[in-house]
Formats: structure tokens, C-alpha cells, sequence
């Protein structure tokens, strides 16, 4: 279910689309996979390189085309081997022409978004998702957390 789309998105190249999309399916190819881990109001969130709260993150490798074994990896590593995460949904970047400087597959890109259960094992920071002044609010998944 398509649940927002963003017509010539700023993070794109010219006349790229960003579509949320709610689904319990994973497409492919996949560019990145982000770890949902809820506990009520808050979610679990890592730092990223640039010092940002995010949804723990990791690139997915060419070998892995819906980001499954990677969403595995990533949730044995945040809360450890028992977790099983389920696809929430994805980002998906439509870029119709190649452009230089844009690293991701064109015309289509899917960042998915997995849900697991349980304690973090790692470093981070809980992130309440109904404060309005929430970090995490300008992030592209962000409706993918049902909070508007």
C-alpha cells in the first residue's frame, strides 16, 4: 500500500520520485535494510557515520537482491541470533535516467524497513516516534512507524 509519494524529491536526482510503501514483501533490487525495534512509543536508533540518529543500517551486498540475509544479519547483530525481522515496508527511489553521483540501481532502488523484537545487545538510543519534535521525523521511512 503505497502510503506517500514525494514527486521530484530534493535527495534525488532531477524528476525522481520516493515512494513508502507498507508491505509484508521485500522487492528487490535492495540498497540498504534498516532495523524497526520498537518498545511502545520509542524506537531503537544507532548513530550514523555523520553522528545522526537512525534505524540501525546496513548496505546490501549484490549477492542478496531483497535484503533478507542481510535483515538477518543485521537483526542477529542488534539483538541477538534469536531475532527474526519481518518486512514493515520499503522506500523506493524511481529514478528514470542514470545520473553521475548517484550510487543506487536505476529506475528502481528499495531501502526496506524489517521489525524484529527484543533488547538491543549494542549501543544506541531510544527515540519517542509521537514527540513532534522527534529527530527522526524527516527520515524518508518515518511513515512507515503508522505515527503522522
Amino acid at each position: 500500500m503505497l502510503v506517500r509519494s514525494t514527486p521530484d524529491a530534493p535527495w534525488l536526482p532531477p524528476g525522481g520520485r520516493a515512494d513508502v510503501v507498507r508491505s509484508p514483501v521485500a522487492p528487490a533490487p535492495a540498497g540498504l535494510v534498516r532495523l524497526l525495534v520498537r518498545d511502545g512509543d520509542a524506537v531503537f536508533c544507532a548513530r550514523r557515520d555523520d553522528g545522526r540518529l537512525d534505524l540501525p543500517t546496513r548496505a546490501v551486498p549484490a549477492d542478496d537482491p531483497d535484503g533478507s540475509a542481510t535483515a538477518a544479519r543485521l537483526a542477529s547483530d542488534v539483538l541477538g541470533p534469536g531475532a527474526r525481522p519481518v518486512p514493515v515496508g520499503f522506500v523506493r527511489n524511481v529514478v528514470p535516467v542514470p545520473r553521475a553521483g548517484y550510487p543506487w540501481p536505476t529506475p528502481l532502488a528499495h531501502f526496506t524497513v524489517w521489525s524484529a523484537t527484543g533488547r538491543p545487545l549494542c549501543e544506541g538510543d531510544w527515540c519517542d516516534v509521537r514527540d513532534p519534535g522527534s529527530v527522526l521525523r524527516d527520515r524518508h521511512w518515518w511513515p512507515l512507524t503508522g505515527v503522522e
